[in-house]
This record gives structure tokens, sequence and C-alpha cells, in this order.
């Protein structure tokens, strides 16, 4: 895999796109400008953060099995943070949490053909030494401020890097899930819901129990409040 190391860019997922020759690329950037987060918010980040876009392609990997490429990334991130002495949980489907506070988010981006997954763009932004804008101060955190100490952002990268490259299961995911058989509040733009979490499926669909009822809920469709 090509890594590439920009000072700044608008999007490392987009710069991916840009420059998708069909080899797997790494794409670090200490800025970006237009930085992308799930459901086409914003994500902001300053100087001193961990922003990466990893682009892999694929063969012979069948859309059914998507799920796979986000327990991979967030798997990847949490070991990550581990091996700094941090403990993380991850907030369905894609963020990682310490004490309660978003510490990552991820954005992952398909690109599919005949139900195969052909492309996928997995973009990370990861809380270290970079300063939370007060705006989010109630609900992030990073490295540093867990920590209290400030970090060397390569060797974060290094980290990173070698658990990014590995291969996890869906089991690795749910080690770090400590909320199974808590209430959770279920939102869509409609409406809010508060059900009982029970597992995560092999497809990533959240399993609650709604009154004695059994549902299956998509990322695409609702987010989760812890």
């Amino acid at each position: 895999m090509k890594i590439i190391e920009l000072d700044e860019i608008g999007s490392t997922n987009e710069y991916c796109k840009a420059n998708d020759n069909g080899e797997d690329l790494c794409v670090f950037a200490k800025r970006q400008t237009m930085g992308k987060g799930t459901k086409g918010r914003s994500f902001i980040s300053f100087d001193g953060g961990l922003y990466v876009s990893v682009m892999k392609h694929y063969e012979n990997f069948s859309a059914e099995n998507a799920f796979r490429i986000m327990v991979n990334a967030c798997v990847a991130v949490c070991k990550t943070l581990e091996h700094f002495g941090i403990s993380p949980i991850i907030r369905w489907a894609n963020d990682v949490l310490v004490d309660g506070k978003k510490i990552c988010g991820t954005l992952i981006e398909n690109t599919f053909s005949n139900g195969k997954i052909v492309r996928s763009i997995v973009g990370i932004g990861i809380n270290v030494n970079n300063r939370i804008s007060s705006e989010i101060k109630q609900i992030a955190t990073s490295m540093k401020e867990v920590l209290d100490k400030n970090l060397n952002l390569q060797d974060v990268k290094k980290e990173f890097l070698e658990k990014i490259n590995r291969t996890f299961s869906i089991e690795d995911y749910k080690r770090y899930v400590n909320w199974f058989g808590q209430l959770v509040t279920i939102k869509t733009e409609e409406e809010e819901r508060v059900v009982k979490a029970v597992d995560i499926a092999e497809n990533g669909r959240l399993l609650v129990d709604l009154g004695g009822n059994m549902l299956e809920i998509s990322a695409a469709e609702v987010s989760l409040r812890l």
C-alpha cells in the first residue's frame, strides 16, 4: 500500500477519489479544510490530530459483507488507543468513545458493482493533540486530554498503520461494546425511541428489544445515543 503524507488538503477521502489509479493508498494530512463526517456533517480538523483515508480495491468482496470494513476500521482505532493506555468503547456503528466522549469518527464510502464492493475509502479522524472546539467540548475528547500529555503523532501513526493492515472479526468489534442489555435511544429524523440493546448481527444491524419485540435496526436509518 502506498503512503502519502500531505500538509493540507480539503478532504483525504476526496483526494483518494481524485487520485485513484487502481492502487491501494493510505493518505495522511496534517489539516483538512473540508473534512466530512457521517450523514453529511462537517468534520473539524485542527493541527495535531490524525487524519487519514485508506483506499482499498477488491475483486470478490460481496456487498453483504460491507460491515466487515467498518469492523476493521473501528477495531484498528480501538487497539491503537489501547496501545497508549486508553480504554475505548464503540458506539454503534462507527464512533469510538472514551469516558463517554467521542475521540474518533469514521466515514466509509464504498463503490459497488454487480452486488460487490470494488473499492472502499475509509476516512478516519482521531483526536490526538488537536484542540477541541468549544462547541463540541462537552461531547468530544482527545488522547492528550485523556492522558494529560502530548503524544508523538508519528508514534500514533505508526501504531495505527500496523493495526489497520490486520483483519479483525465481529467478535473483536463487540469486545468494545459495553452497553448490551442496557436501554439506549435510537433516533430518526421523525422520532426517538428507547429500546434495549441486545446484540449486533454479522451484517452490522443492531438487534434491539422494543416491548418484547425483537427488531433489526440499520445504521443508515437511525443514530444511537447511549
